[in-house]
């Protein structure tokens, strides 16, 4: 699939995603008022279980790997991790600090967080079979990488780290055009960029 219409569908699916952990969250702070991380976090959870079935059906229903369970969990160790630390992070500074009302500033968080999901999603949770043949199963040797796979410790250095956005941007600009070593690259940098 061409992987702007890829990236459009990704959009749409969050999209819709993001209206689920709105709604969910409006809900939770209606139940529970004063505990916004926590309904944030529980917001994030149902919109991430949410997101995975429609881009296991819709966005990269090419990439079934038969295995939905080992797709669910790379899932949450990618685009999960990044979105819960980078929404509760995020939502500490936008709502507790900044005081933007409560859904203006986790809408401001999702956007935040879209970048780094697609690459995530489309590089490795959703990697193509053929590629993580080709890989030998293993993200830890994609274009030569000399460090390990993809794991949770390196995810939460990967949102740290301060330069991660200009790069992001510049992979994503290659994914768009089509380059599938632009994907590798990807993946590639999530793994070993910035020093990880």
């Amino acid at each position: 699939m061409n992987p702007f219409i890829r990236y459009c569908r990704f959009n749409l699916v969050g999209a819709v995603g993001m209206v689920v952990q709105l709604a969910a969250l409006a809900a939770i702070d209606r139940c529970m008022p004063g505990h916004y991380l926590y309904a944030t976090a529980a917001a994030i959870e149902l919109a991430l279980l949410h997101n995975f079935v429609w881009h296991l059906h819709y966005t990269w229903h090419d990439r079934r790997d038969g295995s939905a369970l080992m797709q669910l969990l790379r899932f949450h160790l990618s685009n999960g991790l990044v979105s819960m630390l980078g929404n509760l992070a995020l939502m500490r500074v936008l709502f507790f600090q900044v005081h933007l009302p409560l859904l203006v500033a986790n809408s401001i968080a999702i956007l935040c967080c879209s970048v780094a999901n697609f690459c995530l999603g489309n590089c490795w949770a959703f990697v193509a079979r053929d590629y993580a043949a080709q890989a030998g199963g293993s993200a830890s040797k994609i274009r030569g990488a000399k460090c390990t796979a993809l794991d949770e410790t390196r995810l939460k250095s990967l949102f740290l780290c301060g330069s991660w956005s200009y790069q992001a941007w510049g992979t994503l600009k290659q994914v768009w055009l089509g380059s599938e070593a632009g994907c590798r690259d990807a993946a590639h940098w999530l793994a070993c960029s910035c020093g990880l």
